[in-house]
């Protein structure tokens, strides 16, 4: 069925994380183009939150499979770029909020991040891990998230997505606590 076809049914809310886009001048696409691939690729209610990747949509359930895949190969066919785009429902995000381990031990709300990853790691896969990584930072891994708390900041942490990405055998995209929660707020007005 073509893109844009679909009548939306039984629609959930949605939320899109881009990977690598509008950062430090690299891979631009503003956010105008980037809500009209999602509607090409079905959505409806389309909004973004900041430039960096953040797009909650409503999709049918045959749309929501797919729409990351859709997405990703639109933006390689209008801009050139390869860019990874992983999805959560509503109620998949208020589980990453409500169950944040650092939260709950009440860590600084500043120092905590979440990796989404595309896909759940193995129990291997999470066990081959190094926790000594890149101290004083700790993550933790919870069904498809990687929790972080990172207390001296993201910048020079060795926690860093190509890491989770090669050890983990996903894709991951990573966001501080604070945009998690806004787009949240947006998903449920």
């Amino acid at each position: 069925m073509p893109f844009g076809t679909e009548t939306i049914h039984r629609s959930a809310t949605h939320l899109a994380l881009l990977r690598g886009i509008n950062v430090g001048g690299k891979n631009k696409l503003p956010m105008k183009d980037l809500s009209t691939l999602f509607v090409e690729s079905g959505c409806a209610s389309v909004r973004t939150y900041i430039q960096s990747g953040n797009v909650v949509f409503e999709a049918a359930p045959a749309v929501a499979r797919r729409v990351a895949d859709d997405v990703s190969s639109l933006i390689a066919e209008r801009f050139g770029y390869r860019i990874p785009v992983v999805s959560r429902t509503r109620d998949e995000l208020l589980g990453v909020v409500r169950d944040n381990p650092y939260l709950a031990a009440g860590q600084s709300e500043d120092a905590l991040h979440v990796m989404f990853l595309a896909d759940r790691p193995t129990s291997a896969q999470i066990e081959a891990l190094d926790p000594d990584r890149s101290p004083p930072d700790s993550f933790r891994v919870l069904g498809r998230e990687v929790y972080l708390h990172l207390p001296a900041g993201v910048a020079d942490s060795k926690l860093t997505n190509a890491y989770f990405d090669a050890k983990l055998a996903t894709i991951s995209t990573g966001r501080n606590r604070r945009t998690v929660l806004k787009p949240l707020e947006m998903m449920v007005d």
